[in-house]
């Protein structure tokens, strides 16, 4: 019988899409490398996608330990209304390196509730369900390129 290890691998992103913090929940002594980016290790529980009670929506939960950092990361995380990605990785057995990606989902950091014991994150789809919105995106010539100035961009 074979043990396969698997990691996962938290990525913050701000309004701007500015990378604000890469954690990992695997390796307490070096940082592991996974998409050409280093992520520290931070103690994390992730619980996958689950479906709300009413139906409308699908949500998920980041838990961490509670203590000031992870209050103060939390709370900005909620008040920006950041995006977090979320790798679940198949790691190499040898190596302790990413060896294959199982998953990759994308997250609104919703709400937070903590105790003396943990801050939980909610995560959140960022569709809505009832009203079928999607947030608007801006086109930046960081995220995209050049851009034309003289004509219209259309997405249809």
């Amino acid at each position: 019988m074979t043990i396969e290890a698997i990691a996962t691998f938290v990525r913050l992103y701000d309004d701007n899409n500015f990378a604000r913090g890469n954690y990992q929940n695997s390796n307490t002594t070096t940082p592991i490398t996974f998409e050409s980016e280093g992520y520290a290790f931070l103690p994390f529980i992730y619980n996958g996608a689950t479906k709300s009670r009413s139906g409308d929506n699908i949500e998920s939960l980041l838990t961490l330990a509670s203590n000031e950092i992870s209050l103060s990361l939390a709370h900005e995380a909620i008040k920006n209304f950041w995006t977090i990605k979320v790798s679940t990785v198949l790691m190499h057995p040898q190596t302790f390196q990413p060896n294959r990606t199982l998953s990759q989902e994308y997250w609104t950091a919703a709400s937070m509730s903590y105790n003396v014991d943990g801050v939980q994150i909610r995560l959140g789809s960022a569709i809505d369900a009832i009203g079928a919105t999607v947030p608007n995106k801006v086109l930046t010539r960081k995220a995209v390129g050049a851009l034309p100035i003289t004509s219209q961009i259309r997405n249809s």
